[in-house]
């Protein structure tokens, strides 16, 4: 199945894709601690689904700025069981959100159909192989894989990041990626490549990617935007101070940030991007329908 994905059986697909983020962990900036025991993650996945959720995006590690690594046996732990139950309980394709290629093969052992690295495979050198691999069994044989550009570390990415050209820079590295996988034995279109907002980026940096997208999908693979809920958001409007990039108590609430994410989201629709990675399905979703209302209107 190429890229985009279609609906899952809620409501009709509509195109980009929304990807719903389905975090399995104590500490993530939005949702963490929610969904950790499996029948809540199978709660949450339906209810996504009717939403109008295309892919369900499985994370057991937090990566929001400063957030600490965990190791690979208590990312098992969280994820391969939840993603056992929505696959078992659903017919959504299911992301795993990962930088380990032992978590990326039990999962999708588990029933996982995607592979959304924010390290583009440079954490693990592993990860390429083994989505390659993966994709010569039985269960992987319509796995797909996000690469996504960062700079550092969760730990540390937010101190100092600098471009000289965010978005020249951003797309050479997506670019040495993508064909780092194909010369793994993934195929092209298999391939799905993440500017990475936020990610080792400040709010001039997120807004050169955004404003920018159609440069990022002249490279000819589809483009993921996660843009949902972060902190440029809150930047952007005034109430929250991007210096205070590790202080949590200062911040604002991330599910305040649903109308700027709306803007992003319309934008980036605006721009052809294929997939959108989201936490508000239902409204996004409807912020994406009249989008295309609008455009297919006009042409």
């Amino acid at each position: 199945m190429p890229w985009p994905f279609t609906g899952t059986g809620g409501a009709p697909p509509v195109r980009p894709s929304i990807m719903a983020v389905l975090n399995v962990t104590p500490d993530s900036f939005s949702d963490g601690g929610k969904y950790l025991e499996p029948a809540a993650a199978v709660r949450r996945a339906k209810e996504l689904i009717a939403q109008g959720a295309d892919v369900l995006d499985v994370g057991g590690e937090s990566t929001r700025p400063g957030a600490d690594p965990v190791s690979e046996e208590e990312e098992l732990r969280r994820v391969v069981p939840v993603i056992r139950a929505i696959a078992q309980a659903t017919r959504a394709p299911i992301s795993i959100d990962t930088m380990k290629s032992g978590v990326a093969r039990a999962a999708v052992e588990a029933g996982a159909r995607i592979v959304n690295d924010v390290s583009a495979g440079l954490a693990d050198p592993r990860m390429l192989p083994t989505v390659a691999e993966l994709r010569a069994g039985t269960e992987g044989a319509d796995l797909h894989v996000v690469l996504m550009h960062r700079q550092g570390d969760p730990k540390t990415m937010q101190v100092a990041p600098i471009y000289d050209d965010p978005v020249e820079e951003v797309k050479q590295h997506l670019l040495e990626r993508a064909e780092a996988a194909l010369a793994a034995g993934i195929p092209k279109d298999r391939i799905a490549l993440d500017p990475g907002i936020g990610f080792g980026k400040r709010l001039p940096h997120n807004l050169a990617l955004l404003g920018r997208l159609g440069e990022l999908r002249s490279l000819g693979y589809p483009v993921l935007v996660g843009a949902s809920r972060k902190s440029f958001i809150g930047h952007i409007t005034g109430a929250e101070d991007e210096r205070d990039w590790l202080a949590e108590e200062r911040r604002g609430e991330p599910s305040e940030r649903i109308g700027g994410t709306a803007a992003a989201v319309v934008f980036a629709a605006r721009e052809g991007v294929e997939i959108l990675r989201v936490h508000d399905v239902a409204v996004m979703r409807e912020a994406v329908l009249v989008t295309r209302a609008i455009v297919e209107g006009c042409s």
